[in-house]
């Protein structure tokens, strides 16, 4: 199945009451995925937009990635 015709929110009412952290580049093409699936979830649900940035910055520029925010996303719900 092509990854665009896979329907990737047709679940999302599965996760709750899982917590969410959205991860995006404020310039990033593929911010909007990120900004549908935070519509469509149910709480509790955190969006991360990193200002400046596109998606690929997120891959290898760790001096932007937002480490401390993950860490705490993870060590509060895990």
């Amino acid at each position: 199945m092509a990854f665009f015709s896979f329907p990737m929110a047709a679940n999302i009412e599965m996760i709750s009451p899982r917590p969410i952290l959205l991860v995006a580049g404020e310039y990033a093409h593929s911010r909007y995925y990120s900004e549908d699936v935070y519509k469509m979830a149910s709480e509790p649900k955190e969006p991360v937009i990193v200002p400046n940035t596109d998606h690929v910055d997120l891959y290898d520029q760790t001096d932007i990635i937002p480490f401390e925010k993950l860490e705490s996303f993870f060590e509060g719900n895990l």
